[in-house]
């Protein structure tokens, strides 16, 4: 598709010159210098991510209540991070794990160089909120108040607010001999009181958790002033230690080790592994502290001993913490100060009026139909097809797997418990591992259970990750089958903001593939081989290789793949080849890229870029060969790291169809363009935004042609 045709029609905006348009480098973090780095980190690729989602809250240009949000991403990606990543390598250094990665890093150096990134972007995170965030917003109609700046007449609304609402749920605990320190939970706000009894002088020490069932902020009967909660707390604090001076107080945060692994061969009840290993997660050790500046250093030793910590591990930050909070902002009905809402289309083929469940049936018949979210609606295709196949009285039998849902009211699983209850054969493959929906996902096992459905817990040793649907229908005395292979998980929550593809087939030989991976999660197959699925671990990585191989032998080899994150050394290698023998490598990778491109004799020939913008890129799609010898285009589950190439069951389904193969080019190509979101990759590791020259915005443009192909 020429370049001219991804011009989206008007003056180029014009861009302001961004104090942010670089981050930093992290080459001088690694040992032996930059000349001598063949791997970036991938834990300081990561920080590097979450840099350029802090420069989408920086960006002036964007609604205030956008900016907002994408502080409230940092800072829920931050946590994540230090929950995960920060206490494994903290595990490594106790426990003096001595090998390093392929970037010659060890576990000690990686954890200070990271704090030393992380402590310059959680002050700009916490400064931005403060000096332009505030400003601005309080323009706008909505500030946040300080209890110190309120009349007396707004305070007596929130003492009764407190009375009714917070006090009945506060529960301050003693440190004394009679009561020990008390267990801080994970992600909790909390206020340090140092109390005196005026029969002696002897200061004592009480915790005060902020409740996480009440808002982060109490609004104000005009609506449009907001109190931090932990605020309206500490000025009642006498309420809670009547008879006692309260002598001062202290807002702090605790971040514990959230990650945990199941011994599946030795467990003889995996759900009851997993519960298990639940309540082992909440008493994970302390990894991160966060105060507020005007901690004393008695409270804070106090806090770094029974916690037992380093100070390493305290992170000093100006208040409000935990930004999270200010997704309750953003929920403000303020259409003012958001982006413009984007209508969801439905895919052509699929725009019909009748309501018969059996013609979608009858549309996959006449043909693939390719979908995009989240320009294509997900409740018109992809759920509509699963709603089809529970109502359908010709359907036998609906597989799936489910990784992520959307909450109690999923239609996804309403439509499986309709299925089952109309007698089909309804087999749900949950992945109780997906880590953070653990428990959500016991939850769904044990409903699916009661209601009939076979639940199955995949393959012992590996995570399921694959986004993948089977139906299973008669037709004329013959069973035809029909299915959605897809990059994202079946939320119809998270379908509105991240952007996936999906294939929705009726594909004779892809059926088949499905219906053998099925029995391979289910029972004991262990078919390795499949006719055109690509499913890891058994053949994800040699296809790669085999396609990347291809590429650098053929004199017009060219290789363009879109990834969430880079990190496998293998794959890495082999691009690197394909750079010396002169194939172009063009890589659209959001987030971690251990890849360093640009690099002469090296990786001269390969440009990596990353789209970060008002929808989350979560789509995986990679595209081999030329305009002569055509192409070969895969679109599925799996990034290029270890574990989805040989720890996960990951599917990738090849796309043929010359029509769908012209809509995935389209894709690439505006990716490829975007001179409004794109950042890219430099030889020294540092990322810089692309200059803008033409104004190709990737969303902006893909909902301009959902919406042309919609109303054609």
């Amino acid at each position: 598709m020429p370049l001219d045709d991804v011009w989206v029609p008007g003056e180029v905006p014009e861009r302001r010159p961004h104090p942010r348009d670089t981050t930093r480098s992290i080459l001088h973090h690694h040992p032996g210098g930059a000349e001598q780095t063949r791997y970036l980190n991938r834990e300081l690729s990561w920080v590097q991510f979450n840099e350029r989602v802090l420069a989408l809250a920086e960006d002036p240009e964007l609604p205030l209540l956008e900016r907002a949000k994408f502080l409230a991403i940092f800072q829920g990606n931050l946590d994540e991070f230090f929950q995960v990543r920060v206490s494994g390598l903290m595990e490594q250094v106790v426990a003096e794990v001595s090998g390093r990665n392929p970037d010659q890093m060890s576990p000690a150096a990686q954890l200070t160089a990271i704090k030393e990134l992380v402590a310059d972007l959680s002050h700009r995170h916490t400064s931005l909120f403060r000096e332009q965030l505030v400003p601005g917003l309080a323009r706008s109609g909505i500030e946040f108040a300080d209890w110190d700046e309120l009349d007396a007449h707004d305070r007596d609304h929130l003492v009764g607010i407190f009375e009714e609402r917070v006090f009945p749920v506060l529960t301050p605990l003693a440190v004394d001999p009679a009561h020990p320190f008390p267990y801080i939970s994970n992600l909790s706000m909390n206020l340090a009181v140092i109390v005196r009894d005026p029969a002696s002088p002897r200061p004592r020490f009480a915790r005060v958790k902020v409740p996480p069932v009440l808002p982060r902020f109490l609004i104000m009967p005009d609506g449009r002033r907001f109190v931090p909660l932990e605020q309206v707390i500490a000025a009642h604090l006498d309420r809670l230690f009547p008879g006692l001076e309260v002598v001062e107080h202290h807002v702090f945060r605790v971040t514990r080790n959230a990650d945990f692994e199941v011994e599946e061969e030795e467990a003889d009840d995996l759900l009851l592994a997993i519960e298990s290993e639940l309540t082992r997660r909440r008493f994970g050790r302390v990894v991160r502290l966060e105060v507020e500046p005007d901690m004393t250093e008695e409270v804070l030793d106090l806090l770094v001993r029974e916690l037992e910590m380093s100070h390493d591990d305290v992170i000093e930050l100006p208040g409000p913490l935990d930004l999270a909070g200010l997704w309750a902002l953003y929920a403000l009905d303020r259409p003012d100060l958001k982006d413009e809402p984007f209508r969801r289309t439905t895919p052509p083929q699929l725009v019909t009026a009748d309501d018969d469940p059996g013609e979608i049936f009858e549309v996959l018949r006449e043909g693939d139909v390719l979908v995009q979210h989240p320009y294509d609606s997900f409740t018109t295709s992809v759920q509509r097809f699963i709603e089809a196949a529970a109502a359908d009285p010709d359907v036998l039998a609906i597989k799936q797997t489910l990784y992520r849902l959307s909450g109690p009211g999923s239609p996804v699983i309403k439509a499986l418990l309709d299925a089952a209850e109309e007698g089909k054969q309804v087999v749900a493959l949950v992945e109780l591992k997906a880590r953070f929906d653990e428990e959500a996902n016991i939850e769904w096992a044990k409903a699916l259970e009661e209601a009939g459905v076979h639940v199955a817990y995949g393959v012992v040793g590996l995570k399921t990750h694959t986004k993948i649907s089977l139906v299973v229908r008669s037709e004329s005395g013959r069973v035809r089958r029909y299915a959605h292979i897809g990059t994202g998980n079946y939320n119809d929550k998270t379908a509105r903001i991240y952007e996936d593809l999906g294939l929705l087939t009726a594909d004779p030989e892809l059926g088949a593939d499905l219906s053998d991976l099925f029995n391979v999660l289910t029972g004991y197959s262990q078919q390795a081989d499949y006719r055109r699925l690509v499913v890891a671990p058994m053949t994800f990585r040699r296809r790669m290789l085999e396609l990347i191989e291809r590429e650098t032998r053929a004199d017009d080899g060219h290789i363009v793949a879109k990834m969430n994150s880079l990190v496998d050394v293998d794959v890495i290698d082999a691009l690197y080849e394909a750079s010396r023998a002169g194939t172009p490598v063009e890589l659209i990778v959001r987030g971690i890229c251990c890849l360093r491109p640009g690099v002469p004799g090296l990786s001269e020939h390969i440009t990596v870029r990353s789209i970060v913008g008002r929808y989350l890129e979560h789509s995986r799609l990679y595209r081999f060969g030329s305009a002569a010898r055509g192409y070969d285009y895969l679109m599925g589950s799996g990034d290029l790291m270890p574990r989805n190439l040989d720890r996960r069951v990951e599917a990738l389904t090849p796309v043929d169809d010359p029509a769908l193969q012209a809509r995935l080019e389209e894709i690439l190509q505006v990716n490829l363009a975007d001179d409004l979101l794109a950042w890219e990759l430099a030889e020294d590791a540092r990322w810089h935004r692309v200059p803008t020259t033409r104004g190709v915005d990737t969303h902006l443009t893909l909902q301009e042609r959902s919406t042309r192909r919609s109303e054609a």
